[in-house]
């Protein structure tokens, strides 16, 4: 396999873990409590689960900037929702309605992976 491919699958798996980890998120909370309290719960861990992901990332791999990673997580992250939540389980676009639940994660993921990144750099 090519190395550029290889680094682009790295990524994204990085990417997809983080996803699914916030998946969990809302799996279990929507099993356990309100709607409200897991949309609260979500937007406090993800950009935990984040943070965690994009170091482990930087530490092991660092193949792209800061700026690069945290568009290539946000903009997996928004196809894997439009693609997965919305269209194929929820079949509706709803959730992009929501800022607590879709918009303020969103946002958090994009901040978290450039800080994350920078950090990381001046660190190393």
């Amino acid at each position: 396999m090519h190395k550029s491919a290889v680094k682009i699958i790295i990524i994204l798996l990085h990417a997809f873990v983080g996803w699914m980890l916030c998946g969990a998120v809302m799996f279990i909370g929507m099993a356990v409590t309100s709607v409200e309290n897991t949309l609260i719960v979500h937007a406090i861990l993800v950009p935990v689960i984040f943070a965690v992901i994009s170091l482990i990332y930087y530490r092991r791999f660092n193949d792209t900037s800061p700026l690069q990673t945290a568009v290539v997580f946000l903009a997996f992250i928004i196809l894997l929702d439009i693609v997965v939540v919305s269209l194929l389980i929820n079949k509706s676009l709803a959730m992009f309605e929501s800022i607590l639940g879709t918009w303020i994660p969103l946002a958090s993921i994009f901040v978290v992976t450039y800080i994350t990144g920078r950090l990381a750099r001046k660190s190393s």
